[in-house]
């Protein structure tokens, strides 16, 4: 899971992770992140957007976390 994963830094980090193999769960509330950030990745069936505020809870099983948000 990448919280902030539609802002500049979040987006490149799940290029990279998508790009080695790695199921990702992007999450972000587009404040400042942009869904163009992520849009070469929407089609990729290991990517999942999640438009959502970390500052409330999410509930959801993933193995590591990296918090851009």
């Amino acid at each position: 899971m990448v919280t902030g994963g539609a802002g500049f830094l979040g987006s490149h980090l799940c290029e990279r992770l998508i790009g080695a193999g790695h199921e990702v769960l992007c999450v972000d509330n587009f404040f400042t992140g942009r869904r163009r950030n992520v849009q070469s990745l929407m089609s990729n069936p290991r990517f999942e957007l999640m438009r959502h505020d970390v500052t409330f809870p999410l509930f959801v099983e993933v193995d590591q976390i990296y918090n851009l948000a």
